[in-house]
Parts: structure tokens; C-alpha cells; sequence
């Protein structure tokens, strides 16, 4: 029996075309994926469904009812209930105050949160939240309004392994009970796994609903790219693995470019590691091991509290993050938001970073500007026909904004965390591309993913971190999901090192 039925929903922002004639049908007791390249109308699908933002066209029914959600509040006394793509939390509130906003019993969140074996201080800032929790907050939330629907939107994209399996738990809990799920996603593997069915947008229109086990991925595949582009990315992959393993083979790592020795802060108890040009090296861990320490440092965003570090030999010591990019050192964060000025032009944000470069009396050539911008554009093949304000992007599209303005003022070292978190299949692979690249033009880089599968496509070398402690190093095409897990774990005894 249909739970949510949508037909023909559509959208436009100007002559941006979001959502155009897309359907949508999920069952009762179904988890259901919905599907699609950045830019498809994915999140917009999801607003519309849970009132934050109001179609232009076409109907929705819930249960046989017609229904046209007005607010969020509504669609929760509907039972609709969402965890959009980026954490909804103000983070300069605690947690509970956080709570108290959206009318939610506090006590029903910490409940939900301790069947997920999660502690959390509530008298915490929000902002002082690592963002994996913030997720895992915000599904709390959502489940304990106890809805006919959740809406999940792209929820693991952020989440290590081990939380990611608690949020299938839930997906299984609301199928047992009855109740649907609505799973966005651009792990394939994720939708293999636990969806029922598969609804593909593309262009914002719905391309075709199928059922992803028994062989499905390269259908989804297919219906998200079109048949012929499927083909042809086949055959990029297939290409890009063989250069990227011919590439870590033949590579000849320059002079170290990063050095750090006996790092502590937070939870790091004493890492130490070298990063040579030319190098792609991976950081794997779970959550709370101390990656985010160690990139928070490196960018300049904490102070380390003993050991050293090192750019090209020269002592590196940043009190700001604009000393670690003064040294070359360069991030690009998880939270594209944060990165990002969201209301400025697509231009506007690539090439902030060259106006520190100006001196007080230095001119600002638009003519050079325009260039660099341009070049970094094509380079990452970025989506500008919404160029006036970069929010107004896909996802995928402002991820590789943050990239591009740094290959358009210059670098020496790039810090990538989780940079392809939420991005398509199709982009990832543009991105892998770029940073290999990169390396081979002398950059060094400095890389984590939450995705497993990532680090022996990407790396030359891998670094599992336990405990705020280096457990193993693996080389790049050694990095197996197995192995890695091992070491992830703290099970030095088990890893080729």
C-alpha cells in the first residue's frame, strides 16, 4: 500500500530549473532510496515534501490524501520527518536549548540516543560538536517524533562505519514497525544493501524506479547518467584505475613538504608522519581517533599542545589559519558551508583567497583574476548556471568550489577532509582525478575520507589512526577495506604494515 504518493512536483529558482516533472512513490513498511547525480533535485524533492520550501506544480498524497505541506511543523504532525543534508542546529545554542527550539521533548531525544549507544553532553554548544554527532542529534530528533516517514538525506555521507551501521539499524527498525524511509544516498553499495526499492532522478525529472539487489547497480548507474554517458564513465574508470595504479608505481616522492613529530592536542597522544611532494597520503580512523585534530592543527584552527611540525624544514607554528595558508598549507573541509560565502557569487568565492595576497597599495588585476577563476572553473567542470550566489549549487557543485580556489591562488600542501563527502559517483571521480594530478605536479596531499573504499583508488600510502595513535601504514593499492578496519580498530598485530 502506497504510504507517499508525488506526482509530477516541480520547482524552478529564475531560469534554474530544480525539479521538473519528478514523481515519487513510496510503499508502507519500504525503505526506499531516492537517487540521483549532484544537481538532480534530490534535496529539493525533500524540502518540498517537508515544507521548507513550496512547489510550483504538481500534487503529493499522503496515505490517499492530498496534502500540501506548508511548514515544517506541519509535515511533523503528518508524520513526515526529515535530517536534511547539513546539520539543523544553531551552533552557538547548547544541544538541548537546540532540542527546545523545534517543540521536541528533550527527554525523547536522549532516549532515542542512548538506544543508539551514543553519549552526549546536552549542555554542550552545538558548534562544539563534532559533525558525525550533530548528524546522529539530528536523527535522534527526528525518530523520536516517531513518524510514519523519515526523510534521510544523505545522513552517512558524514558518519564513519560504525555509526553509519546504527543509523541501518534504525532503517530496519522503521521497515519492522511498518513505517517507510526515504534514503538519499550516493553510496551504491548502501543502497545494494538496504533499500527495497530505487526511485533515479536526473535533470530533475524521474527516470525510472527499480529495485537495486540481484545486479542493480549498474542500472542505477545507467538511469543516472544516461546510457551512453554510463558507458563512457566505465570506460574513464577503468582507464583512470589502470593510470592512477601505473602512477603509484612509477611515482618518485619529492623532498618532505609536511613533517610532524610527536603532535599532541585533543585526543592526538603523539603522531608523527612525513608528507613528501608528489604524495597522496591517507588518514583512516572512526570517529573520535583524532583526525579532526589533526587537520584543525595543521589548518591553524587549534594550537598544537607539544611536539613540532614542519613546512619544506622551516618550524611551523600557526596561531591562525591564515599562517598555515601563508606556509602553503591549504584545507578543504567536510562542511562545504563553512568554507563557503553562501550568498556571494561563484567568482566571488573562488578568488577571496588572492585579495590576502594584496598588498596596501597593490592593484587587483581583474583581467588575471578572471583567468585563474576561469581555469579553475573548467578544471573541475563546475555547474555555474547558478554562478550569482554560490548557495544556490548543488552540494557537489560548492564542494568543488571550495577546491577550485585554492588551485586558483596557488598552494603548496592541500589538507583534504572528507572532500567528497555527498558528491556523485561521476564527480568523485573527477575529484580522484584532479588530486592525482595534483601529485603528480609536486602538490602533497594530505587526505581523509569516511569511505573505506576510497583510500586504494586515491592514495599512495594510508595511515589508520586508533586512539590518537598511528596503528598501521599500509601502501595505497594494500589498502583493502579489511586491512584498514584492522588497524582502524587497534589490531596492529593483523596489519601488513
Amino acid at each position: 500500500m502506497s504510504l507517499l504518493e508525488a506526482r509530477e512536483v516541480g520547482k524552478r529558482y529564475g531560469p534554474v530549473v530544480a525539479l521538473e516533472s519528478a514523481n515519487l512513490s513510496v510503499d508502507a513498511g519500504e525503505v526506499h532510496a531516492l537517487l540521483g547525480a549532484n544537481g538532480a533535485g534530490k534535496s529539493t524533492f525533500v524540502k518540498i515534501l517537508t515544507g521548507v520550501i513550496q512547489r510550483d506544480g504538481g500534487s503529493v498524497e499522503l496515505r490517499g490524501e492530498p496534502v500540501r505541506v506548508s511548514s515544517p511543523s506541519q509535515a511533523a504532525r503528518i508524520g513526515l520527518a526529515p535530517v536534511f543534508q547539513d546539520p539543523a542546529l544553531v551552533p552557538d545554542l547548547t544541544v538541548a536549548q537546540n532540542i527546545r527550539l523545534t517543540g521536541v521533548a528533550v527527554e525523547k531525544v536522549q532516549q532515542r540516543l542512548r538506544e543508539l549507544d551514543i553519549d552526549i553532553d546536552f549542555t554542550e554548544q552545538a558548534g562544539d560538536v563534532p559533525l558525525p554527532l550533530l548528524r546522529m542529534i539530528d536523527l535522534a530528533r527526528a525518530m523520536a517524533r516517531d513518524p510514519q516517514l523519515l526523510l534521510l538525506d544523505e545522513i552517512t555521507a558524514a558518519l564513519p562505519s560504525d555509526l553509519a551501521e546504527r543509523v541501518f539499524a534504525v532503517m530496519e527498525e522503521w521497515r519492522r514497525r511498518g513505517r517507510s524511509v526515504l534514503f538519499i544516498t550516493h553510496r551504491l553499495a548502501e543502497v545494494i544493501a538496504m533499500c527495497d526499492r530505487a526511485t533515479v532522478l536526473r535533470d530533475g525529472r524521474d527516470v525510472g524506479t527499480l529495485v537495486p539487489r540481484g545486479g542493480g547497480e549498474r542500472q542505477i548507474v545507467e538511469h543516472m547518467l544516461g546510457p551512453e554517458a554510463a558507458k563512457a564513465e566505465a570506460r574513464a574508470a577503468e582507464v583512470d584505475e589502470k593510470a592512477a595504479a601505473e602512477d603509484r608505481g612509477a611515482a618518485d616522492a619529492g623532498a618532505t613538504t609536511l613533517g610532524v613529530s610527536d603532535l599532541r592536542v585533543g585526543s592526538l597522544a603523539g603522531v608523527s608522519f612525513s608528507l613528501r611532494g608528489g604524495e597522496i597520503l591517507g588518514i583512516a580512523a572512526l570517529e573520535g581517533q583524532g583526525q579532526d585534530d589533526l587537520f584543525a592543527v595543521l589548518a591553524g584552527e587549534r594550537r598544537a599542545e607539544g611536539g613540532e611540525m614542519s613546512v619544506a624544514g622551516k618550524a611551523l607554528r600557526p596561531r591562525h589559519p591564515y599562517d598555515a595558508i601563508r606556509s602553503g598549507l591549504v584545507l578543504v573541509p567536510a562542511d562545504r558551508l563553512l568554507a563557503l560565502l553562501p550568498q556571494r557569487s561563484v567568482r566571488e568565492n573562488i578568488a577571496a583567497p588572492r585579495y590576502n595576497r594584496v598588498t596596501r597599495w597593490g592593484p587587483i588585476n581583474p583581467r588575471e583574476e578572471r583567468r585563474r577563476v576561469a581555469k579553475a572553473i573548467e578544471a573541475l567542470q563546475i555547474d555555474t548556471r547558478a554562478q550569482r550566489q554560490v548557495r544556490r549549487l548543488s552540494g557537489g557543485n560548492q564542494q568543488k568550489v571550495t577546491i577550485a580556489r585554492w588551485l586558483a591562488s596557488g598552494f603548496q600542501t592541500l589538507l583534504c577532509f572528507d572532500p567528497t563527502r555527498g558528491i556523485d559517483v561521476g564527480t568523485k571521480r573527477q575529484i580522484y582525478a584532479l588530486l592525482r594530478r595534483l601529485a603528480d605536479d609536486g602538490a602533497a596531499i594530505l587526505f581523509f575520507s569516511s569511505e573505506l573504499s576510497e583510500f586504494p583508488l586515491v592514495c599512495d600510502r594510508v595511515l589508520t589512526l586508533f586512539g590518537g595513535r598511528i596503528t598501521g601504514e599500509l601502501a595505497g593499492e594494500g589498502a583493502d577495506e579489511a586491512s584498514l578496519l584492522r588497524a582502524m580498530h587497534g589490531l596492529v598485530e593483523e596489519v601488513a604494515v
